[in-house]
């Protein structure tokens, strides 16, 4: 063991390097920071802020679209809107004028009907008044030939209306 000591005192160190290596590899990785400084370093440098600005251009154009994605929404929603009022109020003009229509209908028909009515009743007072007057017309000739069959004598028409009138007065009379 002792001699493995010894050996490793003689010896150089495995792990460090030789001291002129050192400065050569300093020398030479300066040297090629230095390179890599004056050649490399502005193409990946302008490559990194080339690609930031891209995505900062390509997130401000996400951020404008999503705005005209949301401004165009809210329009949409706005046209709906209007158009769902336009719709109930074209439904409500439309019961409106419904209801304006049936009640010109309706009015029309109840002046119709009252004109039909009158022109109803007109005609059966009319037609009252000639059944009325044939009646009388019949009733007097039925009462007359009862008369001249009860008499057995042939009795003036003219003095036998007055007579006739005043007896189908009397029956009107009772009958009311």
């Amino acid at each position: 063991m002792i001699t493995t000591v010894i050996i490793a005192a003689d010896s150089s160190n495995p792990i460090l390097p030789a001291t002129g290596e050192i400065i050569w590899s300093v020398l030479s990785f300066l040297l090629l920071l230095l390179l890599l400084g004056k050649w490399a370093y502005p193409p990946v440098k302008k490559m990194m802020a080339d690609r930031a600005a891209k995505i900062r251009n390509d997130i401000d154009a996400a951020e404008l679209a999503r705005a005209e994605a949301q401004r165009t929404l809210e329009e949409y929603r706005e046209q709906l809107a209007q158009a769902k009022r336009e719709a109930t109020h074209i439904l409500d003009e439309a019961r409106q004028t419904g209801e304006a229509l049936r009640a010109d209908l309706l009015a029309k028909a109840e002046e119709d009907l009252a004109i039909l009515r009158s022109r109803n009743e007109e005609a059966l007072r009319i037609e009252r008044q000639r059944v009325i007057a044939e009646l009388r017309s019949e009733v007097g000739s039925l009462a007359l030939e009862l008369a001249e069959k009860i008499i057995d004598a042939e009795v003036d028409r003219a003095a036998s209306q007055s007579l006739i009138d005043s007896f189908i007065s009397e029956i009107g009379a009772m009958q009311a």
